[in-house]
């Protein structure tokens, strides 16, 4: 098996990342964002979705969040894209359903190379966890989309408390994700497509 891992560096006068992923991983991590609640999501993330994932990022967090939190989403996308390469052999969709206590919410992901969000975790701006505002999740998602070539639908269900909304989308996102990386040794070199390329 090829290796699927990819690192990915982006400097900008707002944020400097440093990513790293490994998509056939054990669900290692080492996470330092310097946001505490998003460190724990890109935590769960990694766990749930057995990708091995480092991301050290520094950003204009005496500001705002945005900036890094839609950042990271950008250079977790371009990684995602490297790392799969042709797509060969690959799922391509994923799909999944979690319950997190009262929440329960439902991902589907297509790597189709046709960027596309759809979003629908209630109305989070008017919801905090402490300091993170629960919008965030919606920036992260589409700069994943953008930058992966994702077709990344998240959805609510149902669900009340703003910590379990989000962790419940990022446990999702991460089960969906590791769905449509896994390869299918039926396939075996095949691009799950049959327009020859994705």
């Amino acid at each position: 098996m090829k290796n699927r891992t990819a690192k990915i560096v982006r400097n900008t006068k707002e944020t400097q990342i440093e990513l790293e992923i490994n998509l056939d991983g054990s669900g290692n991590y080492e996470i330092d964002t310097g946001i505490p609640f998003f460190n724990h999501m890109l935590e769960l993330f990694s766990r749930h979705g057995i990708f091995d994932l480092k991301v050290k990022a520094k950003g204009d967090i005496d500001i705002d969040y945005h900036h890094t939190v839609e950042d990271v989403g950008i250079v977790l996308g371009q990684a995602v894209k490297q790392a799969v390469g042709d797509k060969a052999g690959m799922n391509r969709y994923g799909f999944f359903i979690l319950p997190m206590d009262e929440t329960l919410v439902r991902v589907a992901i297509d790597l189709s190379n046709r960027p596309y969000l759809v979003s629908d975790l209630g109305h989070p701006a008017d919801r905090h966890i402490r300091d993170f505002n629960l919008s965030l999740c919606k920036e992260f998602f589409q700069a994943f989309a953008n930058e992966a070539g994702a077709n990344l639908h998240v959805k609510l269900e149902y669900g009340e408390e703003p910590h379990h909304i989000a962790e419940g989308a990022f446990k999702c996102f991460a089960k969906a994700l590791a769905m449509s990386v896994a390869l299918d040794p039926r396939r075996g070199s095949n691009i799950p497509t049959t327009k020859g390329s994705i």
